[in-house]
């Protein structure tokens, strides 16, 4: 299958310029192809993440990426139908700009004649003088054609209208391919349906301005199998690249909890299986839903390619842990070895988002239950005992007279109560 029909069928293909001829372009000689990333926060995310899925399917199969990070366009700010983007200070979108070009090199190569590279488009701009941008440049733009694009078209019939700021977002993502295609000769840009408009300025610039013709690909806006926009936790977060912001955990427990009508289209998206492989998944799925299996595989390959190994098994841990099977036996070392203290507090933070009951050391264990909420009364406790029914940290209790000891807690601080299967709460150790 062609690189182009692969990518179509993967379902990262919205729209091309001319889709003939790029796919002829991508079958030839290795190219220099382009996607920007502006620092509008401290993380890229998932969304950013169907960018960088398509530029390492190109350089996979040996075109050359050039990752933009936009240290000027970050400053203006890409329009958006809801209204003005809140201006950030030129220090932190430096900050933010030095912290996605770090983020940036874990998911690309770069060794080798198609090694990736990451630039920035303020180098470019930054000597630019405004007689020189609006005579070299703004002569090539016709303001009919720049307010028919879709977002400032919506932008411009608002109460509020839209600043020459962002308005002039698109002449500025235009400067960046031509001055791409004269300094590395890069004939191709990528970037998501919504980017149409400002990806083929550029192309019209360069047809103007040096009489060549180049390329635009876009990808499609994800969408669950209900038409809603795809992205987000089920408590409404940003699903973040960075473990500080979204724990490897959490971001594994996010592709696993898909839909079976949303996996098989987020295999294809988000993972390098070969197409024979994601077939494959996909029949056995669909013989026994139950197991989850598109799920399972949709969570481990990007949680891998996002927090690598290391993050994959913690999550994994944390998983097994603390929604596995009730275990007969567990080893307290080897659970704070597989499972990052960070992450085993998220983890039973989130399972009734609050803040943990707070124990002393030495409590009985019946009173420990009826503090966490998961008892009604003592009675209650001592009947569950009985029925076999309340765990510590997965372990049955057998003794209404237990008292709590330090052995009982993760990390020194931290344990896990149940009552039966769905019924469970954190608690953290008082040192105070």
């Amino acid at each position: 299958m062609k690189l182009l029909d692969e990518l179509k069928w993967r379902g990262l293909v919205s729209h091309t310029t001319d889709e003939n001829k790029l796919s002829k372009l991508l079958e030839g000689k290795p190219i220099s192809f382009y996607c920007g990333f502006d620092p509008t926060a401290p993380s890229l995310h998932h969304g950013n993440l169907v960018q960088i899925i398509l530029m390492r399917h190109l350089q996979l199969k040996g075109h050359k990426p050039y990752l933009v990070i936009g240290g000027a366009t970050g400053l203006i700010g890409d329009p958006r139908q809801s209204g003005e983007r809140i201006m950030q200070t030129k220090e932190k979108v430096i900050q933010w700009t030095e912290i996605l070009s770090e983020q940036t090199k874990q998911f690309f190569d770069f060794t080798g004649p198609n090694s990736a590279q990451i630039v920035n488009n303020f180098d470019w701009t930054k000597n630019i003088t405004v007689i020189d941008f609006l005579r070299d440049i703004g002569k090539y733009f016709r303001v009919g054609n720049m307010i028919s694009k879709e977002t400032v078209a919506k932008r411009l019939n608002s109460p509020d209208g839209i600043s020459y700021t962002e308005f002039s977002y698109q002449v500025m993502q235009a400067l960046d391919y031509l001055c791409l295609y004269k300094k590395y000769n890069i004939v191709l840009q990528t970037g998501g349906q919504d980017q149409w408009g400002n990806l083929t300025a550029g192309l019209d610039l360069i047809k103007k301005s040096a009489g060549q013709e180049v390329s635009v690909l876009t990808t499609p806006i994800i969408t669950k199998a209900d038409g809603s926009k795809f992205g987000k936790s089920e408590d409404g977060q940003t699903v973040w690249l960075d473990p500080n912001m979204m724990s490897p955990y959490t971001f594994y427990q996010f592709w696993f909890n898909v839909s079976d009508q949303d996996a098989e289209k987020l295999l294809k998206i988000f993972t390098f299986l070969s197409i024979d492989e994601i077939n494959n998944i996909i029949e056995q799925a669909k013989s026994n839903p139950a197991e989850r299996l598109s799920q399972r595989i949709l969570a481990e390959n990007i949680t891998e390619f996002v927090h690598g190994k290391k993050g994959l098994s913690a999550a994994k841990a944390a998983t097994n842990f603390f929604f596995g099977k009730i275990k007969n036996d567990i080893d307290k070392m080897d659970i704070e070895k597989n499972i990052d203290e960070k992450t085993f507090y998220q983890v039973l933070f989130s399972i009734k988002n609050q803040e943990l009951t707070k124990i002393s050391n030495g409590e009985n264990i019946i009173e420990v239950f009826l503090q966490s909420g998961l008892i009604q009364s003592k009675s209650d406790g001592r009947r569950s005992i009985k029925e076999g029914s309340l765990y510590l940290n997965h372990q049955r209790i057998t003794d209404e007279l237990y008292k709590l000891n330090s052995n009982d807690f993760f990390y020194g601080k931290y344990a896990l109560l149940k009552k039966g299967k769905k019924n469970t709460a954190g608690i953290v150790l008082d040192k105070n």
